[in-house]
């Protein structure tokens, strides 16, 4: 649960007076997300999303954002679009906080998804790397192999609270990632955040990608390794080896990984491992008891970075040393 940025009823429909969607009928917050405030809108033309950039999100990196949306859409990607204002900006301003309105986008995120679903979402995840060529903006990953030390010092002192000898054990695995990231793989606009809940599906058909306010430009298979560790592992913590093979052929299927890719990805998913076992940690240690948040088990992503650690080569994920399936 997310906690929202009041709004009034009357403050709405007069800032809804810059959009060309009708009448305000109805609005409600909508309960996912901890970034920003979001509200499904009701309007004698549709429904809409209404997002409001929260503090922790730069005001700066909404160009990126929003243009990325448009770029993705006018090269056939399915996503949520940000619809201008009469003024022709994209951004108005609603509760002290920068705001949009977002087409509305029919689906919903699966719970439980198989292997066919994981398939999809790896076609989908090549298809946004392909469209995402051209995109004129650039935006830094400040949660990449840079990022994480700053993350690590405000949490470390504290770590072993969580779990004993877990303080040695995480700046181990710092250190080796800080010595052995990898250089010169294939670059682009990646999703950086592509679990299941930014994904929407109608029945089996994967209906659109949601969520873009962690795009960035970095590696492209450290967001394949984002969505092995995130839709290809079981509750138990175990790698589920056909999903994990169903992503990867999806994705091959639009793009191939190239023979560094491949030789990369055991390190690029133990990276993305640790980089959200961090900022689950620093929430987890760091968030007032009280507060209105799910806090995310850290564990979790721990578990994660323990397999991945004792991976030799991506042939263990499916994949052959060329790009192609085991």
């Amino acid at each position: 649960m997310a906690v929202y940025t009041d709004i009034t009823e009357d403050d709405l429909a007069r800032f809804l007076t810059a959009y060309d969607v009708g009448q305000l009928t109805s609005y409600k917050g909508i309960a996912e997300g901890v970034e920003n405030s979001n509200f499904l809108l009701h309007t004698t033309k549709g429904s809409y999303i209404l997002t409001l950039y929260e503090k922790r999100v730069n005001a700066g990196d909404l160009p990126f954002f929003l243009g990325l949306m448009h770029h993705l859409a006018e090269r056939g990607l399915s996503c949520p679009l940000p619809l201008p204002r009469a003024d022709g900006e994209l951004l108005g301003e609603l509760s002290g906080r920068p705001a949009a309105v977002i087409s509305f986008l029919e689906g919903m995120w699966l719970r439980k998804p198989e292997a066919k679903h994981c398939h999809e979402v790896g076609k989908a995840l090549a298809a946004m790397h392909v469209a995402g060529e051209g995109f004129a903006l650039k935006r830094t990953n400040a949660l990449s192999v840079g990022g994480w030390r700053p993350l690590w010092v405000n949490s470390e002192a504290r770590a072993d609270e969580v779990q004993a000898g877990l303080k040695d054990e995480i700046s181990a695995e710092l250190e080796h990632l800080e010595r052995h990231w990898p250089k010169s793989l294939p670059e682009g606009v990646i999703h950086a955040d592509l679990f299941p809940d930014n994904v929407f599906f109608l029945g089996d058909q994967l209906s659109g990608l949601i969520d873009f306010y962690f795009a960035c430009n970095d590696y492209l298979a450290y967001d394949v390794a984002v969505c092995l560790n995130s839709w290809c592992f079981e509750k138990n913590g175990s790698y589920n080896i056909t999903k994990g093979m169903a992503m990867l052929s999806g994705y091959e299927s639009v793009r191939k990984l190239t023979p560094a890719e491949v030789d990369a990805l055991p390190l690029l998913c133990r990276g993305s491992a640790l980089r959200f076992f961090l900022t689950r940690l620093y929430d987890w240690l760091m968030t007032p008891a009280g507060a209105l948040v799910v806090k995310k088990d850290p564990l979790e992503y721990l578990t994660k970075i323990r397999f991945h650690r004792a991976i030799t080569s991506s042939a263990e994920y499916g994949l052959r040393r060329d790009g192609g399936q085991a």
